[in-house]
């Protein structure tokens, strides 16, 4: 019955994305032929559609009970969708994309994220994120950028050229600080600092703090726990997962890098204190997990 339920889902997923994908890939390709405020409109317009995707999933979630979310805002009263964002968030499992667009709706511009360049193959969604602007990257190994350092260059003109484009429109950018997801694999394979957490990886959201310097209000920094164990993305779907508690909590730039535009800066003022929000929110999980008395 499960399985039943989670294919009944996806292809409605489905169906509704090809639906609106439509539109998307009609609007992305006028985009490219035009200038100013036409160009601007249809950012909007691609911006609403998206708005739709996500207002639909959420929907849908409801009505068959796919889970039960409960969310925790903390300094959210200056918060606005006409306003630009930098998010943070750890990363588990697929299905935190939908949780993170699902809690963010209405409440802040629609999500951006970096993406691996291999997911730009994945039907209908790799083409439409490309379209919207997502900044895809590689992931790269240390090796990987000593042997060529211009690998990470081009890495990081994709992602000034996206931030670039940020600047037009109010948008919130997600960065998965860990660079993975995590898992007890990975976690041994680093040694990592945390006990719920891979190392946060600092670079991307530097060259997000530093390209939208004089525009970006907030952090947001996201905690996401499945109490009942991580689901796959599949398992989701099929409403396995019982509930998703998501806390949320707004913070200022630290000072000494509020209006900084250069990415080197950025990076080194903000290292310290992203590893004080990790191992906050490392604390948050272990509280979650232990049984209760």
């Amino acid at each position: 019955m499960n399985s039943l339920r989670g294919l009944s889902t996806l292809l409605i997923v489905a169906l509704v994305t090809l639906l609106l994908c439509l539109p998307l890939y009609l609007m992305g390709l006028l985009r490219a032929l035009t200038r100013g405020r036409v160009r601007h409109g249809l950012d909007r317009q691609m911006d609403r559609i998206v708005d739709y995707w996500v207002g639909f999933h959420r929907w849908l979630f409801q009505v068959l009970r796919t889970t039960r979310l409960s969310v925790r805002w903390e300094g959210a009263d200056e918060l606005s969708r006409q306003r630009w964002y930098a998010v943070v968030s750890n990363h588990q499992s697929w299905a935190d994309i939908l949780i993170l667009q699902n809690v963010m709706r209405y409440r802040v511009p629609p999500l951006k994220f970096f993406t691996k360049r291999e997911l730009i193959w994945i039907p209908l969604i790799g083409v439409a994120m490309w379209l919207l602007g997502f900044p895809y990257v590689r992931r790269l190994s240390r090796e990987q950028i000593a042997a060529n350092p211009s690998l990470a260059e081009l890495d990081r003109k994709a992602t000034l050229d996206a931030c670039e484009r940020f600047r037009e429109l109010p948008s919130s950018v997600l960065n998965f600080l860990e660079g993975s997801r995590f898992t007890p694999a990975k976690h041994a394979a680093q040694q990592g600092r945390f006990r719920h957490l891979l190392n946060p990886k600092t670079g991307g959201l530097s060259y997000v703090v530093a390209g939208l310097n004089d525009k970006l209000h907030k952090v947001l920094d996201v905690t996401i726990s499945y109490p009942a164990g991580v689901p796959t993305f599949w398992q989701l779907l099929c409403g396995e997962c019982p509930e998703v508690e998501v806390l949320i909590r707004c913070h200022d730039l630290p000072a000494d890098v509020v209006g900084c535009g250069d990415a080197d800066r950025v990076r080194a003022g903000i290292g310290p204190w992203i590893e004080s929000l990790w191992r906050d929110k490392d604390n948050r999980l272990a509280a979650a997990r232990e049984p209760a008395n």
